[in-house]
């Protein structure tokens, strides 16, 4: 008798150990069940943003291997173009419009000036760049006095696409305090005058320090006025568009 009730154990004891797995599993369903219902898995494809190209950059409307328009090359550089102003030396506007034009070496090279100035927070502001000879005659006639305009007929590194006017502005656009304005004629603004404080004094060889480092040159009478010195180029009529 005991060996049957033995036998009969041993024959329900898997039968047992079913009952206990399927039950198991039951509870297991039940437990994802209940996740998939209160949690919904988001299964949207996650993409980058898409940053749209920029706008194409117009169809240059000069002579490329002669010209460069400076702000056509880098943007950051700030234009206040005086004589497109009635705020120059002469007290008119002389430029239909405000544009920098210089010839491609001498912009390139204003450019490199630019960016070692950025990495000190910093940056150039243009007052003149190429300055056409048929301007230059309207300037003659009003002030016919070398001193202040060259001889047309000679003509200027400004008429040659050479030279620049230009000054130094912090990160917020605000010039760097050169002692005077641009344009002012006597002997403050002259290069060679120290009778300033050391902070102006700084700033001036700051500015020719990083343009004479790109093969610029200055002139003793103007702390703003810069001439490329690495080749000579021929006076030019040439008048750009006024868009």
């Amino acid at each position: 008798m005991q060996s049957l009730q033995r036998l009969c154990a041993i024959l329900l004891l898997p039968v047992g150990l079913l009952l206990v797995q399927c039950r198991s599993n039951d509870k297991s369903s039940e437990v994802i069940e209940n996740i998939s219902d209160t949690t919904k898995l988001d299964t949207t494809p996650i993409t980058s943003p898409v940053t749209p190209p920029p706008p194409p950059r117009p169809i240059p409307d000069y002579d490329t291997l002669e010209w460069t328009d400076l702000h056509y090359l880098d943007e950051s550089i700030v234009l206040d173009m005086r004589y497109a102003t009635d705020s120059n030396f002469v007290e008119e506007t002389m430029y239909d419009c405000g544009r920098c034009f210089l010839r491609p070496e001498v912009a390139q090279k204003i450019v490199k000036a630019h960016k070692a100035l950025q990495e000190k927070g910093l940056g150039l502001k243009m007052f003149d760049c190429y300055r056409p000879r048929p301007i230059q005659w309207k300037l003659w006639k009003k002030i016919p006095d070398a001193r202040y305009v060259s001889d047309p007929r000679k003509g200027s590194m400004h008429n040659r696409g050479a030279a620049v006017d230009l000054t130094i502005v912090d990160a917020e656009g605000k010039q760097l305090d050169m002692g005077t304005t641009f344009d002012f004629f006597g002997p403050r603004a002259w290069s060679t005058y120290q009778e300033l404080p050391d902070s102006v004094l700084a700033n001036r060889r700051l500015l020719r320090s990083v343009l004479e480092a790109e093969g610029f040159a200055g002139i003793r009478t103007e702390w703003w006025h810069f001439s490329y010195s690495g080749k000579r180029y021929e006076i030019s009529d040439m008048l750009w568009n006024c868009e």
